[in-house]
């Protein structure tokens, strides 16, 4: 439809899913919705990496046993992290046992996964697949900045690495809800190369995706809620600006994941949240069960990536920006 847009032909349900949270997170705004809160961040192991890898496989035999499933039953796994050569999805995948798409759109990811689970199964080459994503502030900061051991002064302009992971079932067939079209991102490059701002360096890709959508499909009326993944106080105002700049009048309407889950005045989070599990465990404990509350309704999560790494940081490179989007449809048929 239009440039960019796909359409699904086929109806692709969301079949099940399951979220895990941190200990900080556990005590935000959405505590009361995850399906696992972690007592320590470590969750017993011996390294943070570690500890990430482990939530990420618990999301997934989560989301595996609400579907009533089990692993052998799906055709295919995609998902992504943060850790070098996304290790915590590929160890995820080892213990999982089936066909295996590791994927890097940095905090897009699950949208990318979203994305490409949902063209194999509208294309007839599987079932189900499984989407799943994580991120871990420590493992993150020590990775991307600086080890939380040296307790370096954050900048107001930092947002906080989302300890969370989300895993998500995609099965061809009607559902409740159902993914109906989806929107590839282009990179963006603003020239922003403070790794303490990713917010501003990820929000022009988010404007780029979600105008590109609205001219494909015909503009704001059809949409209920615009929802990015992590841009933060920040990123979400530029965003928001930058769309009224170009005729998108989507206040009322447009949320980011990264404002969601914290308290701001008591956790000190900054410029919000962060990584790919914000987005993850945001979808799945807020927006999905808001769409069936309402009983109808219509949302593009658009999930957003600041592409660096620690080369490109120490490098002084700027920052490319990707943003993914997905349509999700609330259809008030079947049940999670």
């Amino acid at each position: 439809m239009g440039k960019r847009t796909i359409v699904y032909e086929k109806p692709i349900a969301i079949r099940s899913w399951a979220t895990v949270a941190g200990r900080k997170e556990g005590r935000g705004k959405l505590a009361q919705y995850y399906d696992f809160i972690l007592e320590h961040n470590q969750f017993g192991e011996k390294s943070w990496e570690r500890a990430e890898q482990k939530m990420q496989q618990y999301a997934l035999e989560l989301a595996l046993e609400k579907a009533n499933l089990t692993a052998s039953q799906l055709d295919y796994f995609l998902g992504g992290d943060l850790l070098n050569q996304i290790i915590a999805t590929s160890y995820t995948a080892r213990a999982a046992n089936i066909p295996y798409f590791g994927l890097y759109g940095a905090c897009s990811s699950l949208a990318e996964g979203f994305i490409l689970g949902s063209c194999l199964l509208d294309g007839g080459f599987g079932q189900r697949t499984a989407v799943c994503t994580s991120s871990h502030h420590d493992a993150a900061e020590r990775q991307l900045r600086y080890p939380t051991e040296m307790g370096v002064q954050r900048t107001l302009t930092a947002q906080w690495t989302v300890t969370g992971s989300g895993a998500y079932i995609l099965e061809q067939g009607q559902g409740a809800w159902q993914v109906t079209k989806a929107v590839p991102g282009k990179i963006v490059d603003r020239g922003i190369s403070n790794s303490s701002d990713m917010g501003s360096a990820m929000a022009a890709a988010a404007v780029d995706t979600i105008a590109s959508f609205l001219q494909d499909t015909g503009g704001l009326n059809d949409l209920d809620y615009i929802v990015t993944g992590d841009l933060g106080k920040i990123g979400y105002e530029i965003c928001k600006k930058q769309l009224q700049e170009r005729g998108y009048d989507v206040a009322g309407r447009y949320f980011d994941c990264g404002m969601q889950i914290y308290h701001e005045e008591d956790q000190d989070v900054h410029a919000g949240g962060s990584g790919c599990g914000c987005s993850a465990v945001v979808l799945g404990t807020k927006y999905l069960p808001l769409l069936k509350k309402q009983g109808r309704g219509k949302l593009l999560l658009v999930g957003t990536g600041a592409l660096l790494s620690p080369l490109t940081v120490q490098q002084g490179e700027t920052i490319p920006g990707i943003a993914h989007g997905i349509l999700v449809e609330y259809k008030g048929e079947g049940v999670l």
